[in-house]
């Protein structure tokens, strides 16, 4: 039966079939794009050394001024800095990026490429003719590369600007068919050459219902696509009167490798991008390592000290071993084969 099965993939000429205990291409997840903090990595992942699946597509959508944008950039300096030879392909839709506002954020503006799209159609043939290109190198001279897309909720379609041009103001509905589509061959493409894409969205209050709940826009297509879909809401980030950044509240609304609904915060700071060490102060206290008493923390040595100093010197009081701990109950708490 063994051989059998072998020979129908062989004759199947289908780039992506083969026999399951040999790998299954473009699903299985062996490897994730550290995002640059701990716990969102333990929420995207279960593990706070995971991140974002290296071969899946990730949703970040929220309301408009939610630090969508903020936040993906954010993604991109930590896996630019995680990877000295890596590229970012940034496909944009808004015309809101300048040099000045990637630079200043401290990313490196000779390894992302900046791709204005205006159209869904526009979009779908650039991505994949750099996907194809991308495939045709050998496997182990490829350098990682990540796809961003902000926002999809700004694409338009040909006859959606055509019809605008001629003066007619009807809506083209045909739209999430066409973003469907584009997923359907780039989820395939982007899972064969392990390739992340991060994608944002705006969210709207679906009506209707006696609790309004925030859905995507666009079409089921970018919700069947992602495997992880992020919804972001956040508030200003302070040290003493200056706004320093945002603490992004972060909610799954989907995902195939943790638990769903699952919640944490993150810090993301003007300068410097996403707090590697913010939250794992809670995620300590939840476990049980670390315990609150009023307003320290009491550490397993006995030693009470303010939140503020511990996250001031982090690598003093995460040792190894609290790391460890922490790990183990990332997985317990996010993952489906947890108790917590």
């Amino acid at each position: 039966m063994n051989n059998f099965l072998k020979d129908i993939v062989k004759e199947s000429k289908n780039e992506y079939a083969g026999v399951v205990a040999d790998g299954v291409e473009a699903g299985d997840v062996s490897t994730y794009i550290d995002s640059g903090s701990y716990i969102f990595n333990a929420l995207l992942s279960g593990s706070i050394y995971g991140g974002l699946p290296a071969n899946k597509i990730t949703a970040i959508a929220g309301e408009s001024s939610t630090g969508k944008t903020f936040f993906a950039l954010g993604l991109c300096k930590s896996f630019l800095d995680a990877n000295p030879d890596a590229g970012v392909v940034y496909f944009e839709t808004e015309s809101a990026l300048t040099k000045d506002m990637i630079e200043e954020r401290g990313i490196d503006g000779n390894r992302i490429v900046m791709m204005p799209v205006t159209t869904v159609q526009e979009f779908r043939t650039e991505a994949i003719r750099i996907a194809d290109k991308y495939l045709e190198q050998k496997e182990e001279d490829r350098q990682p590369l990540l796809f961003v897309l902000d926002s999809l909720g700004m694409l338009s379609t040909t006859k959606e600007i055509e019809d605008t041009a001629d003066g007619k103001e009807t809506r083209d509905m045909t739209r999430s068919q066409l973003v469907k589509a584009a997923f359907r061959v780039l989820t395939l493409k982007l899972g064969k050459a392990k390739v992340p894409m991060i994608v944002t969205n705006h969210t709207y209050d679906q009506m209707g219902t006696m609790f309004p709940q925030k859905v995507m826009g666009g079409g089921s297509g970018l919700q069947y696509a992602a495997s992880t879909i992020v919804f972001l809401s956040k508030k200003k980030d302070k040290e003493g009167t200056e706004v320093v950044g945002n603490i992004i509240h972060c909610k799954l609304n989907k995902s195939r490798l943790t638990k769903e609904n699952s919640m944490v915060d993150v810090s993301l700071k003007y300068k410097g991008g996403l707090s590697r060490w913010y939250g794992l102060l809670e995620l300590a206290e939840d476990a049980g390592i670390f315990k609150k008493v009023a307003t320290r923390i009491e550490l397993p040595d006995g030693a009470k000290l303010y939140g503020k100093q511990i996250l001031n010197d982090p690598e003093k009081y995460f040792t190894e071993e609290v790391m460890q701990k922490l790990d183990a109950h990332a997985k317990e708490k996010f993952t489906y084969g947890g108790e917590v």
